[in-house]
């Protein structure tokens, strides 16, 4: 079987980007990958889009995409797995390519938020739930449904707020080194600790924003990828799950077992193990996620991811580092777009071009861990430079 390679990424700021519609926003992250990987556009075969839609004005954006790109005639659909769209859309990217429909691909994510208030944004996300049983019958928003999650994890394990909050304050500190994170300042415990209560213990700052942005990767057979690239990061594994759309069915609310069972099975693919990863991002839509995600992964004992984030285990320099872009926290969470743009990350990092924000690589492995929903989709790609 075929090896398939990253061979080009591309970033658009993220933020409230009011400048641009949805295929402008889009071109910004292609523009950057097509250059990145020295390709001619002519041989991107397939370009997969990934976006959940509802929030821009464009319900068909594959084609309006890839027209405004000067992507003619490409194989092209695009693909929703609410928040794990975007790593959907690499996964489907990475198929074409092992199944022979051509030896060049491109996985491209892209989401407009902010064009809806914030109370049509609250519901358009509630509906990502079990809608009529869940969001209709008794209001539950997405910061309700983390709230659960993050009161269990401390009814059992003794998590604090004040673990929930250095996760904020870490996600802020490595956004303000990354020049396309929506939010670049740092914070303080403190300022954690003390602002508005969303849904408790869940607090604004324990929150992922409403985000405009988009990224790409451009994927090359072996063949290919070596004449391109010196640097090729190789995806070794894929793993994903999916779990019940109705809370009231999951056996426990302590972590997310689509996330377990696609880190399983990631592993698995690439014959790696969790002590391997050099470096992570994982999908903390809000701070409990973060923590359950280093149990649900294998980079600790179940109950023991607040001692990570307590002993700077997921910073630079620690064990292994975590979300070193900002996370979804301080980067920004523009749906579709966030399992590309975490692709983007871990490339950059094995390629050693994260700068102030690089982590030390040892045995040339990363991992990407992204959720739709509330576990109702999970994704985990495992990527390596070896």
């Amino acid at each position: 079987m075929t090896r398939v390679a990253i061979v080009g990424v591309g970033h658009s700021r993220f933020g409230k980007r009011t400048d641009v519609n949805v295929a402008e926003l889009a071109f910004e992250s292609i523009k950057g990958a097509v250059e990145d990987a020295g390709v001619d556009k002519k041989e991107i075969k397939n370009v997969v889009v990934g976006s959940a839609g509802g929030w821009y004005e464009e319900s068909l954006p594959a084609v309006i995409v890839n027209e405004y790109a000067g992507l003619d005639s490409v194989g092209t659909m695009r693909v929703e797995a609410a928040c794990a769209s975007g790593s959907a859309a690499v996964k489907s990217a990475y198929n074409s390519i092992l199944s022979g429909e051509g030896e060049v691909a491109m996985a491209v994510g892209v989401e407009k938020m902010t064009e809806v208030d914030t109370m049509t944004s609250v519901e358009l996300i509630g509906r990502a739930g079990s809608y009529m049983w869940e969001f209709e019958n008794y209001g539950m928003t997405f910061p309700a449904y983390y709230a659960l999650y993050a009161v269990a994890h401390m009814n059992r394990f003794g998590t604090t707020e004040e673990d929930m909050s250095r996760v904020a304050v870490k996600a802020h500190h490595y956004g303000s080194m990354n020049p396309y994170a929506q939010f670049q300042k740092e914070i303080t415990l403190e300022k954690a600790l003390g602002s508005q209560v969303v849904s408790w213990p869940l607090k604004l700052y324990d929150a992922c924003p409403l985000t405009d942005g988009s990224a790409a990767v451009i994927l090359a057979s072996e063949e290919v990828a070596r004449k391109l690239t010196d640097t090729p990061v190789w995806i070794k594994g894929v793993g994903y799950s999916s779990d019940s759309a109705n809370l009231s069915r999951r056996s426990d609310y302590v972590g997310l077992q689509a996330s377990v069972e696609a880190g399983r099975r990631a592993y698995a693919m690439a014959k790696v193990a969790p002590e391997d990863v050099d470096v992570a991002t994982c999908h903390d839509c809000f701070t409990i996620a973060e923590l359950m995600a280093y149990e649900d992964l294998g980079f600790c004992r179940k109950g023991e991811g607040a001692k990570m984030i307590r002993e700077g285990e997921t910073e630079v320099g620690g064990r292994i580092p975590v979300n070193l872009d900002g996370g979804l926290k301080a980067k920004g969470h523009p749906i579709g777009a966030t399992g590309v743009s975490m692709a983007v990350e871990i490339t950059k990092q094995l390629r050693n071009e994260a700068g102030r924000r690089q982590a030390p690589i040892k045995n040339g492995v990363g991992l990407v861990h992204n959720v739709g929903g509330t576990g109702h989709y999970a994704y985990v790609t495992v990527l390596s430079r070896n």
